[in-house]
């Protein structure tokens, strides 16, 4: 790399040349970059990327890397001889162990693909031979053929910069279909030389060769240049391969001799050690751009040896499991047996796109993902149940928003109207990347649970008992009030969930302090409100429950719901019917109203729990929920029940001892109409 990168992290902010210092992915060369004027790209992207929310980001990083540096600094110069002579022994140690793993038995051999998505659309238009060319827009390139990296163009590079660059530059658009197309056929020579290759992604993949080389009687470099020349006769496109004794070399040797080229490691310890003394960090795979950074600036390691030779302050200052991959780099030592099968854990899908606020364009871009994901899940036979929603803003803050399910689904409809709905909650927002991702898979693929006589704890209370007796006459919260008013849908019940904790309590709920003497005069008097008022039975449309506030965030979430069409049927109409058809508990939908009015339009006035507007059954559910808990206590005998939820949300918020209220005593099940839900669960001392 350019000679100014060795004084990252010390430069002078009022340099004459700020450039020098800004280094991102933009800069780091690719294979096709060697005679490019790295200054002038640096400074290129620099003052095209100054002032953005690109460039904001990298500050912020650039400021934490540097304090990280810093700290390890004074980590590092507090050891003593003492410790540096401890961890040296322990470092030693390691080395012995890692040494006694080496394997040279193995051959393996890494496949890269030549700019592959440029390679593929040069194929199929063959005007653009010999021309600079990116695959991508103004927004991102995905690749760039070996004319334009020699402008300084890369992948992942913003469009507009790259034609800073190189003002020729043809811009080809995306199309995925066709890349895989040309990827299943480079798979299909991969499979004669290694039915259990792996695949790194579409355009590279690892092969053990080391039974074709036995069988065949040939060396690795000649099952290497065949192997090109197959791939290359199968699809007319062209690929580089790297030979070594493990699958880390391997990578690194595909890159040495690219395009069209290859590069033989022997399987010679000697040869390894002297392979990897020179190497410099970055060269290998899982050593980015900080790591490089912390170990240059405060070890003075720059080549994979030095590793070695500091390896007492690496075991010192870093953790086991990280001084042990440093330690293996060190010594060229790398994965040789072939993974074991494991079942996936996740799949998702995610694009990248133009900064917008439009919510249609949005909710298309997740429909799109919705399919996508479905498609993939569909074609590996595969049902999940928690879905995760990754945003990333305008000013490239990242967000992740999940939702667990009550049953494992595969379909894009199910996809889209729980993703839809966790989505709305960010809105308004301006993103620059969504993605979808899938995971808790059922273990045999059909949509089941493992265990199919495991239940939920809400199909428990309604269909048995601890016994296994069936309970379908019993009423859940109130016995007196009819099915309708607390009927409980088992399907929609989902648990939605932020990378993000939120404050019950913020100072909106603190300045209601003063009214909770009054509020809890609402809900001590709601049962002889209800029995003084009665809704007339009328056909005319009963007013809602929830209003928001703000007009316009109304008139937006309209605009939402028209594009992606009406969710379920509102609870609010089983609420209707529920006070109407009660006896003498019948109230009045002003008065529910008034008690749930949610404050600032998104916090509960019970217990503080925060649920956006656009989330109309779950808002309503707990509306519900603070209702039947009211009837529950009265039925009991005891009227401090209610107050639970907000006493929990106060001892979370709060430390003080005055919102904190001695527990009450349990009714027995044979007092009132009440069931306590452990007297569904079997007592005993029996140790199992």
């Amino acid at each position: 790399m350019a000679k100014s990168e060795t004084s990252v992290g010390s430069e002078d902010p009022s340099s004459s040349r700020p450039w020098e210092s800004y280094h991102t992915v933009f800069t780091n060369a690719k294979a096709g970059m060697e005679g490019v004027d790295k200054e002038k790209v640096q400074r290129i992207v620099y003052e095209m990327s100054k002032g953005s929310k690109y460039f904001e980001n990298e500050e912020k990083k650039e400021a934490y890397t540097k304090q990280k540096i810093e700290n390890m600094r004074i980590q590092y110069s507090k050891l003593t001889a003492q410790d540096i002579s401890h961890h040296q022994k322990i470092a030693d140690k390691m080395i012995l162990e890692l040494e006694a793993t080496r394997d040279l038995s193995r051959i393996w051999l890494h496949v890269d693909m030549d700019a592959f998505y440029a390679a593929v659309e040069t194929l199929c238009n063959p005007s653009l031979k010999g021309r600079p060319m990116a695959v991508g827009s103004m927004s991102m390139l995905s690749t760039a053929n070996y004319e334009a990296r020699k402008f300084g163009v890369r992948a992942a590079m913003p469009g507009f910069i790259a034609r800073k660059l190189c003002p020729e530059l043809l811009f080809v658009p995306v199309d995925f279909q066709k890349y895989n197309h040309y990827s299943n056929l480079t798979r299909k020579v991969f499979q004669k030389y290694d039915p259990n290759f792996l695949a790194a992604s579409l355009d590279e993949a690892y092969l053990d060769i080391t039974s074709v080389c036995k069988e065949r009687g040939i060396t690795s470099g000649e099952v290497a240049e065949e192997l090109r020349e197959s791939v290359h006769l199968e699809t007319g496109l062209t690929c580089s391969a790297g030979v070594a004794p493990n699958r880390l070399l391997a990578k690194v040797c595909s890159d040495i001799n690219k395009p069209n080229g290859q590069f033989v490691l022997p399987n010679d310890r000697s040869a390894v050690m002297t392979f990897i003394s020179s190497l410099p960090l970055r060269k290998i795979g899982g050593i980015g751009k900080v790591t490089e950074r912390i170990l240059k600036d405060v070890f003075g390691i720059a080549t994979c040896e030095e590793m070695l030779q500091k390896s007492s302050f690496l075991c010192g200052l870093f953790s086991r499991s990280s001084a042990d991959f440093f330690l293996s780099v060190g010594l060229g030592l790398g994965g040789t047996n072939t993974p074991q099968y494991r079942m996936r854990k996740s799949i998702s899908n995610e694009r990248t796109f133009s900064a917008t606020k439009d919510d249609a364009l949005l909710f298309q871009k997740l429909v799109d993902l919705s399919e996508m994901l479905s498609a993939d899940m569909i074609k590996e036979g595969l049902f999940g149940r928690t879905l995760t929603l990754k945003l990333k803003t305008a000013s490239f803050e990242v967000r992740s928003r999940a939702v667990t399910l009550p049953s494992y689904i595969n379909s894009s409809g199910e996809i889209l109207k729980h993703a839809s709905k966790l989505l709305k909650a960010e809105f308004p927002v301006s993103l620059r990347l969504m993605g979808l991702r899938m995971s808790h898979f059922s273990e045999d693929k059909n949509g089941i649970p493992p265990d199919p006589t495991q239940k939920t704890l809400s199909s428990f209370i309604l269909s048995g008992d601890a016994s296994g007796g069936k309970t379908s006459d019993y009423r859940p919260f109130v016995s007196d009030v009819c099915d309708n008013t607390f009927s409980v849908d088992e399907n929609c019940c989902p648990t939605y969930c932020a990378e993000t904790s939120c404050d019950l309590h913020d100072s909106s709920m603190e300045n209601q302090a003063s009214d909770s003497t009054s509020s809890c005069h609402v809900i001590g008097n709601i049962n002889e409100e209800l029995n003084e008022t009665v809704v007339p039975q009328s056909s005319e449309p009963q007013p809602k429950v929830h209003e928001p506030n703000d007009t316009d965030h109304t008139i937006k979430s309209h605009k939402i719901d028209s594009y992606m069409g009406q969710l379920e049927a509102s609870s609010c109409d089983r609420w209707k019917a529920g006070v109407n058809c009660a006896d003498d508990e019948a109230g009045s939908v002003s008065d529910q109203k008034q008690l749930f009015l949610w404050v600032d339009d998104y916090k509960c006035p019970i217990c503080g729990i925060e649920l956006p507007p656009s989330f109309i059954e779950e808002r309503q559910e707990h509306s519900d929920f603070h209702l039947a808990e009211k009837l529950q206590g009265e039925e009991s005998g005891n009227h401090h029940r209610s107050f639970m939820p907000q006493q929990r949300a106060a001892q979370r918020g709060h430390t003080g001892s005055s919102s904190r209220q001695k527990k009450k005593q349990k009714p027995s099940p044979t007092a009132s109409k009440y069931v306590p839900i452990d007297a569904f669960f079997v007592k005993t001392n029996q140790n199992f």
